[in-house]
């Protein structure tokens, strides 16, 4: 699926729009980051709106999302963006704007509320941000998309498999990378995409019936 849409070459924004948009937002973020003092800069991530459980607890609950769209250094933006737009056409292609962007965004916050869960109940905090967790939420899409039999043909499980095992090793290796909110985000893009697929096959139900 993600491989069909790239092999047609042409215009990346004209292909997936609303991959593009999101692309450009993240490194539009970065640059301003960067500008501002340095995206590891610990002040300019807390003016950014980078997330940490004891700001949360204060009411600055807006971090859930804009934490998604902030990142620590160069290498953590440029491969977060190199998955994105591997695996974000092929979703956005399938289920359309709208839902890809609910499947992405609603990943993400479940990604973030799932961190802060974990860090209210162990009482180990750290400031976290970056785009994984909605990334991983695509992730969980095509994994949902594979339990319908009509789509296994066209979804790449084991692309899709391997790629999503070297981002956990990576993450497993270093310790400052946030795994519950990619598990969180796997989790929730998943579930999110599966309340669609079962929508839709409602609706369609309702139809041939009517």
């Amino acid at each position: 699926m993600t491989s069909r849409m790239k092999d047609r070459g042409g215009n990346f924004l004209a292909q997936a729009p609303a991959t593009a948009v999101l692309m450009g937002i993240n490194v539009l973020v970065f640059v301003i980051e960067t500008l501002a003092g340095g995206s590891r800069n610990a002040e300019v991530a807390y003016l950014f709106g980078a997330q940490a459980t004891p700001w949360i607890e204060q009411g600055q609950v807006w971090r859930l999302f804009t934490a998604m769209f902030l990142h620590f250094g160069l290498m953590h933006i440029v491969c977060n963006m190199w998955s994105l737009s591997c695996v974000g056409p092929g979703i956005e292609h399938f289920f359309g704007v709208g839902r890809y962007l609910a499947i992405y965004l609603g990943a993400g916050l479940l990604g973030n509320l799932s961190t802060w869960g974990i860090e209210h109940i162990t009482g180990i905090y750290a400031v976290s941000a970056g785009a994984s967790g909605a990334i991983f939420g695509v992730f969980g899409a095509y994994l949902a998309l594979y339990l319908l039999p009509s789509m296994r043909g066209r979804v790449n499980l084991r692309a899709i498999v391997i790629t999503l095992i070297l981002n956990v090793a990576y993450g497993l290796t270093y310790a400052n990378v946030n795994m519950v909110a990619h598990f969180g985000g796997l989790a929730g893009g998943a579930l999110i995409a599966a309340l669609f697929i079962i929508a839709g096959k409602l609706a369609a139900r309702r139809r041939l019936r009517s």
